[in-house]
């Protein structure tokens, strides 16, 4: 369940899966995700809309307890080496950067997006299926490639925690400053300030 918006900052009602999204930092370090599970949530990433149909996403996938999780987590920053081993698996996020040797798979100017399409469609489908995210890029990007074997027209982006969220009453049992975060309303900026009409920086006038 995600925490309260801020007052004045719900705007028109979005559907549940959107509007109840949260990016959690307390997951159930007993919860684990199943093999169908896993392959239901990369479907979902897999579907996506990208450019020409290029699919330009890569994932290294990790379970909590086994070698890919564990090498992962060696790499985490410090802000995130808390809380992000305790959610089931951590997904590893890649596009790519450059065409293959080959030239068989050319590139897209547009896979960093494809990518970001890529990733919300998961975290939709696992709202959907009663599983939290949080996406984050506090890691050392360079250590996770080298350990990974990633190509070089490859770029390790960011990664996708996933797990179940812990009840709200448990949260200030977890971590004191993780609790003071989860419990911020969550805030957006005015439509105003991002959705022009006649030039850049001037608000729609519809809104």
């Amino acid at each position: 369940m995600a925490w309260e918006r801020a007052p004045g900052n719900d705007g028109p009602q979005l559907v549940d899966l959107l509007h109840d999204r949260w990016s959690t930092r307390v997951f159930d370090p007993e919860h684990t995700l199943d093999d169908a599970q896993l392959t239901t949530l990369l479907e979902a990433a897999r579907w996506s809309p990208s450019a020409g149909n290029s699919q330009p996403w890569a994932f290294v996938v990790g379970r909590r307890g086994d070698a890919t999780h564990s090498e992962f987590v060696r790499h985490l920053s410090r802000g995130n080496a808390f809380w992000a081993p305790r959610a089931s698996a951590l997904i590893v996020t890649l596009h790519q950067t450059a065409s293959d040797e080959t030239n068989e798979v050319l590139y897209s100017d547009y896979s960093s997006y494809d990518l970001g399409q890529a990733a919300a469609h998961l975290t939709v489908q696992a709202m959907a299926m009663g599983l939290a995210t949080h996406q984050f890029a506090g890691f050392d990007h360079d250590a996770v490639a080298e350990a990974f074997a990633v190509p070089p027209h490859w770029q390790v982006t960011t990664a996708i925690a996933v797990g179940k969220q812990l009840p709200a009453e448990t949260v200030e049992q977890i971590e004191p400053t993780i609790a003071a975060r989860e419990r911020l309303p969550r805030t957006r900026k005015p439509l105003s300030q991002f959705v022009f009409g006649a030039k850049f920086g001037e608000p729609a006038a519809w809104l």
